[in-house]
């Protein structure tokens, strides 16, 4: 039999390249505000990668210095078993938090596109070896627990978000919801998607690898994944901490499959499926942005006018409200201003009729006296 010529390492190379460079992960969380996004991030990675921003100064629109108005990025190079990833976390606005939440995608909208347009015209440099990629590999919506289903606005924005990244909803705060309570929001949940065409990621099934085929199996039952957030360690016997929280009936364990899903989307995003996410990110998601923007440049005639950047809309509906909000508090400012300076006119009006009378009276007195006086010199002549 003859020598084998060595091909087969081909593998055993790859992997110790990878195993050196790394690789980057890009991950985007997504929803109303109060859902416990920065919680399970930290959860997620059991790290404090993001502060937590103060409750009782979130929502004040005037003195706040912690609201969130725009997209932020927070970066980690987090290590596990000498292999390094690069992990891009980005936050966005919280929803629901405006009157008018029309267009309140429009920011998360514009950071997407903007990663693949970037990351396009990094391709077309000469020197591409320090390329900087901040395309979405996925995005965690999380959906408020009402037991309900999906508001119209969730249904917006997550058809919105699923033509342009791996979208992944899941259900924050799930120990808010009875077990049975649970499994018929997500069945609800499920029947929306399904009949407004949402297209949320899905694993995989490996039809030659029947336990990886069963895990991704279990993984797609599973969603939209039921998630419990805890950055401590509660004592469920004498000597044994877990993660999780600790309520007057009992302990909700974050990694206790009976109560929650988040080791199967622990597993999805960082175990199982993350080169699967990252490729669909490169292969589908940018490509299709790839086609149709040179589409578009070819159409336009000239590259000059295809590199001319999209108009972003400039009237984003939070900022207008906020802007709205501000000029009503200057002007009733304005006018309690108004009102205190004629407050202050009517009493110095007032104080002087008064002393204009009070020397009416003195001037009065003085002509009597002096009456007076004169009736007095006559007398004595």
């Amino acid at each position: 039999m003859p020598e084998a010529v060595g091909i087969s390492n081909l593998p055993n190379q790859r992997f110790k390249i990878v195993s050196q460079s790394g690789a980057t992960f890009t991950l985007m969380v997504a929803g109303e505000s109060g859902l416990g996004k920065t919680t399970f991030v930290n959860t997620l990675f059991q790290s404090t990668l993001k502060q937590h921003d103060d409750p009782s100064e979130r929502h004040n629109k005037f003195t706040s210095t912690h609201q969130t108005v725009g997209v932020s990025i927070v970066r980690a190079l987090l290590e596990e078993k000498n292999f390094k990833i690069r992990l891009n976390l980005i936050d966005t606005p919280g929803f629901g938090n405006n009157v008018d939440n029309a267009d309140l995608w429009t920011p998360i909208i514009d950071f997407i596109d903007d990663q693949h347009e970037l990351y396009m015209r990094q391709e077309k440099q000469p020197l591409r070896s320090e390329r900087k990629d901040l395309r979405v590999h996925a995005c965690l919506y999380f959906i408020r627990p009402t037991g309900h289903s999906l508001k119209p606005l969730d249904i917006e924005i997550m058809k919105k978000l699923s033509t342009r990244v791996n979208l992944v909803p899941v259900i924050a705060k799930a120990d808010t919801l009875a077990p049975a309570e649970l499994e018929a929001f997500k069945a609800r949940i499920r029947e929306v998607i399904e009949a407004q065409d949402i297209n949320i990621y899905t694993p995989p099934l490996d039809i030659e690898d029947p336990a990886s085929a069963e895990h991704s199996k279990q993984l797609i039952e599973a969603m939209p994944f039921a998630i419990i957030g805890s950055e401590s360690d509660v004592e469920v016997s004498p000597g044994n901490f877990v993660r999780g929280r600790k309520y007057p009936w009992g302990v909700v364990e974050v990694e206790n499959e009976h109560h929650c899903d988040f080791k199967k989307l622990r597993s999805l995003l960082l175990r199982t499926n993350m080169l699967d996410l990252i490729l669909l990110t490169n292969e589908i998601h940018f490509e299709t942005f790839r086609s149709v923007k040179l589409g578009l440049s070819s159409e336009s005639g000239t590259a000059e006018e295809s590199s001319v950047k999209k108009p972003r809309r400039l009237h984003n509906p939070k900022f207008k409200e906020e802007e709205d909000d501000l000029k009503k508090f200057f002007t009733e400012q304005v006018k309690a201003e108004e009102q205190r300076f004629r407050q202050w006119e009517t009493n110095i009006v007032n104080e002087r009729n008064r002393l204009n009378q009070d020397l009416e009276d003195m001037q009065a007195k003085l002509k009597l006296l002096e009456e007076q006086v004169k009736k007095l010199q006559v007398a004595r002549k």
